[in-house]
């Protein structure tokens, strides 16, 4: 079973615990990232599977999870990409940012969430056991989406992705 790293609140790693423990409420603080992956001015989103303890079905950034004990951040959004995507790109480190929020009353999460982005334009053979549906979006029609139909969406992809979405427009990713 994966050791995911418990942090405070400054990213300080204070200890381990398994997957299972770290998302059972109360939720404990660990390691997190969110990737965020673009293609010809749209971002590419994800329908979480149905599998899924925390959040079936809603829709969220590319890919996201947790580095294991031991293992560095940068490594572990190269291989959790390739694991629940099929393929790999250069990433860049955007920010963290720390949220909590209760699925219902047993699971939850509670993390310290780096956030990556990268450009990719190739084949996309996702994990079913991760990914039910995945799409390129347009990123003003995500904007309207996310305000009229909040609850299709991942609480942390809502709380970082406009934050992302600056980014890119800043940065060109939408050419």
């Amino acid at each position: 079973m994966d050791q995911l790293i418990l942090v405070d609140s400054a990213d300080k790693e204070i200890g381990h615990d398994s997957k299972e423990n770290c998302h059972l409420l109360p939720t404990k603080l660990h390691r997190a990232f969110s990737i965020f992956i673009f293609s010809k001015g749209k971002m590419l989103l994800t329908k979480r599977s149905s599998l899924k303890k925390t959040w079936p079905g809603f829709w969220t950034n590319t890919c996201c999870s947790h580095p294991r004990k031991g293992e560095k951040i940068e490594d572990a959004v190269k291989r959790r990409l390739k694991e629940e995507m099929g393929f790999t790109c250069d990433l860049k480190y955007l920010f963290k940012f720390e949220y909590k929020a209760d699925f219902d009353d047993k699971y939850g999460e509670n993390e310290l969430d780096s956030v990556f982005i990268g450009v990719y334009d190739g084949d996309i053979k996702p994990d079913k056991n991760e990914v039910e549906e995945w799409k390129f979006v347009d990123v003003n029609e995500l904007r309207k989406d996310v305000g009229n139909n909040p609850d299709k969406y991942s609480p942390w992809f809502k709380l970082c992705f406009l934050k992302v979405l600056d980014y890119a427009e800043e940065n060109n990713y939408f050419e």
